[in-house]
């Protein structure tokens, strides 16, 4: 077959195949192919998706730099200046408030863990008065009048007792330190805080120029005050409504110098009574120094009068201003016959304590609405109403009347801080009731000595005793005359 032949043929094969159906459906695939944008013309060029190329190495690391160091000066520049005012108008001049220092915060903790520290060590192991004295004015001078009472551990059972009971008041952690430490000291060796770090009872350590004693019939009952103290100041700051700790505190307008009259004329009132009868505001009034007298009483080592042997000669006893020195029991007869009705005692009064002064507490409860702020705005909406508010109205009216004046929110909040101050009320004064009844039994029913000790919730580890103590002034290697077996003086 000639080349022209097959030329002929295949060009009459193309022919026939172009007039075909199939031939006709690739056609229009090919012409669709055609029309679509190539892979380089479909790239994303969003700004989210593009990513232009950028030389690599450590010369990308440099123009960086440069331009960030080219960008800071652009930061102080006044991007929208203040407008300019006509009259004469200054702009004053910003001032941020100056934040609480961390620094400072955690300074105090430590030189209280350092005072906690150097008290036991002093009380228990070098047994000096000097030294617990120039540890006294040591810590009035740096947490008295240089910290200005601030952050102070007696009050510091509020903020804890509120951030409890409420989730949303979140306690420093400075202040669950000054609130911790002293407890956990007390716990294990006595309380050592009472000893040489707390500014109050080292101001009026320091003025006791001559101590009187006070009887025992007194002095037991009033220490029953600081646990009345310490129930009212829980209930009130559980309820959100006063730190009455804090606020009448009568030593704290000493170390600032100044504050309210009444606050300073009862601070020096007491500085006055603590000249001659010893720790007033300690023994009788400090709520904190009730919680450090429970926990001392489980204290594995506490101050000891004598270091070896005790021959009860009564120096100890006379030397002691705060009526902190158990005397011993006269025999045995009598040491069974006190030991026996305790238990009974305490089965018996317990119980009856704590539904006696809860049912008062949740009275007390109940009453202490009225100085919670809710409470003292309800009053004043309700004298409002009478028409026996006195004009102006407070600025609470004023802001509840301008927040819409909701009678039934009021009323509804009140409710509940009702229902709370009374459970809290009756839980404290319950736990007060306990409290009344085992100093009770412990007054009545005394446990069972053969010498002379301290008691370990009332002692504040002073170490006056050490230094009249014969015994002792002997293994400090002074000459001194011995006293006679069973009573006489050296």
């Amino acid at each position: 077959m000639s080349p022209q032949h097959r030329i002929t043929r295949r060009t009459r094969r193309s022919a026939l195949r172009s007039k075909s159906p199939r031939s006709e459906c690739l056609k229009v695939r090919t012409a669709e192919r055609q029309k679509r944008p190539k892979a380089s013309e479909s790239r994303d060029l969003r700004p989210s998706t593009f990513r232009p190329s950028t030389p690599e190495g450590p010369a990308t690391a440099i123009w960086l730099l440069v331009l960030l160091a080219l960008a800071l000066p652009a930061l102080g520049i006044e991007r929208f200046p203040p407008p300019d005012f006509s009259g004469g108008h200054e702009i004053p001049e910003t001032v941020v408030p100056a934040s609480q220092a961390r620094t400072q915060a955690w300074l105090d903790v430590a030189m209280l863990a350092l005072g906690l520290g150097l008290a036991s060590w002093i009380s228990l192991r070098l047994r000096s008065r000097k030294g617990l004295v120039i540890l006294s004015i040591a810590a009035l001078a740096y947490f008295g009048f240089w910290r200005r009472g601030c952050v102070c551990a007696i009050g510091s059972v509020q903020n804890v007792a509120l951030g409890l009971a409420d989730p949303g008041y979140a306690v420093p952690l400075a202040v669950i330190a000054f609130f911790s430490l002293p407890l956990i000291v007390a716990l294990m060796w006595g309380r050592g805080f009472c000893a040489g770090v707390c500014p109050h009872g080292a101001i009026q350590e320091l003025v006791l120029i001559k101590p009187l004693k006070v009887p025992h019939w007194l002095d037991q009952p009033l220490r029953l005050l600081p646990w009345i103290y310490l129930s009212l100041a829980l209930l009130l700051a559980t309820t959100g409504g006063l730190f009455i700790i804090c606020k009448y505190d009568p030593f704290v307008g000493i170390f600032r110098m100044g504050g309210p009259r009444g606050m300073l004329l009862l601070g020096g009132g007491l500085l006055v009574l603590s000249m001659f009868v010893g720790r007033p505001y300690c023994r009788w009034l400090c709520p904190f120094g009730a919680l450090l007298g429970l926990l001392s009483r489980v204290s594995r080592f506490r101050p000891s009068v004598t270091p070896d042997h005790c021959s009860r000669c009564r120096l100890c006893e006379s030397a002691c201003p705060y009526g902190a020195i158990h005397t011993p029991t006269t025999d045995d007869s009598s040491r069974d016959a006190d030991a026996r009705p305790r238990p009974l005692a305490l089965v018996v009064l317990i119980p009856l304590a704590a539904l006696l002064f809860g049912w008062l507490g949740g009275k007390v409860g109940l009453a202490s609405v009225a100085w919670h702020p809710t409470g003292e705005l309800a009053s004043q909406v309700a004298m409002a109403e009478a028409g026996t508010l006195p004009e102006p109205a407070p600025d609470e009216i004023t802001a509840w009347r301008q927040a819409g004046a909701d009678r039934a929110a009021l009323s509804t909040a009140i409710a509940v801080l009702e229902r709370r101050s009374l459970f809290l009320g009756r839980l404290f004064g319950a736990g007060f009731g306990v409290a009344a009844a085992l100093h009770l039994v412990r007054v009545r029913f005394p446990r069972a000595t053969a010498d002379y000790v301290t008691d370990p919730a009332d002692c504040v580890s002073c170490a006056r005793c050490f230094t009249a103590c014969p015994y002792e002034r002997l293994r400090r290697g002074e000459t001194v005359q011995l006293p006679v077996e069973g009573g006489g003086r050296a």
